[in-house]
This record gives C-alpha cells, structure tokens and sequence, in this order.
C-alpha cells in the first residue's frame, strides 16, 4: 500500500513539472484572465493598464533610439504558453521595449510568448493600409527555438548515409503515402 502511495506521488510530481510555463509565476500573476485577444483587438484603449499574456509569430523587428518594435502575428497558446496553430491568427499586435532587442534573436519567423502591459494602440501602414495594432509593454518574453534540421530532407533523393530515409512517410493512415502536415517544426527544451 505505502509503495502505491508513493508510485502516485512520483507520477504527479512528473505530471506537474512536464507542464512548465515558459512565463514566470509572478508575471502570469499580474494577467488579467477576462481579457481575450479577440476583446483586445477590438477596444484597446479600454485595457490600458491591464496585464495581457500573449503571443505569436515574429513579423518583424524595429529598433530605435528609443527602444525596440516587434510586430507579432497573434497565435492562441497552449497551457506551456507555446503557440499553437500558425495557421490561425485574429490579427497583430506591437510588442515594445525600452531595451534593445537583437534581430538576429527576435528574426521574423520565430515564435515569442510574452506577458505586458496594454499602452493602447497605434496606427501604421500594413501594406497599403492602415491598420491598428494594439500596443502592449513587454514586461517579460520568451523566444522558442526552432531547429531547421527538423524540417527533413527533400524527396525523393535524401543525402548519404540517409538512402533509407523518407520525410513523407507517416504510415498508412489517416491519408496517402505522400501526406505531410504543413508548417515548419518547433520543438520546446
């Protein structure tokens, strides 16, 4: 009986520590929950002041005098805080910082999940329209790293010694020999 006890407990301590969030616990303290990004996008000024825990995909970076810029592609984040699906967004939004933020670290393409302060919102040219960003103050972010290598190899000739390696094989079902999901590979450590 006390070593089932203890096999429970083992298994929850893994279960719990597999889950970690990428964002501090004194930072996601400072979140308002209530505050969607849906609600964000549509009134900004009306969240001055709130905490906001956002993220998304990096469209680009812009560094000033005065601080950093980056514009993020909004993604939904799952319970680590990773972005989900890169293929869904409800628009974008402006990180900013009064610190410098290198571009070769926070180059378009990456993935960042951050926790701010909503400032309100800003208008700029997004191709040949104007389009309103809401403006949130970082106060903590992470960039996840992505791994090119993970991306396979071009078929149907894989360089040697990977003669045997096929990057479009993912078994029989759900669909054809040549089904691949879409989208780059991100993996979290």
């Amino acid at each position: 009986m006390e070593l089932l006890k203890i096999s429970i407990f083992a298994i929850l301590i893994m279960a719990l520590t597999g889950c970690a969030h990428v964002i501090s616990g004194q930072s996601r303290l400072l979140v308002d929950p209530t505050v969607t990004y849906t609600m964000l996008r549509e009134k900004p000024d009306s969240f001055v002041g709130k905490h906001v825990l956002v993220g998304g995909v990096i469209a680009g970076v812009k560094n000033t005098g005065s601080g950093s810029q980056l514009e993020v592609m909004q993604v939904a984040l799952d319970e680590t805080g990773m972005p989900e699906n890169t293929f869904r967004s409800e628009g974008r939004f402006l990180a900013v910082s009064e610190s410098f933020l290198d571009a070769m670290i926070f180059k378009p393409g990456r993935l960042v999940t951050l926790v701010g302060e909503v400032k309100g919102k800003k208008t700029m040219p997004l191709d040949e329209v104007d389009y309103t960003y809401p403006l949130v103050a970082i106060r903590e972010i992470h960039v996840w790293k992505s791994y090119d290598y993970e991306k396979g190899y071009p078929y149907p000739a894989p360089p040697p010694p990977y003669y045997y390696y096929d990057p479009y094989y993912y078994g029989y079902w759900p669909g054809p020999y040549w089904y691949r999901p879409p989208g780059p590979a991100y993996r979290r450590w």
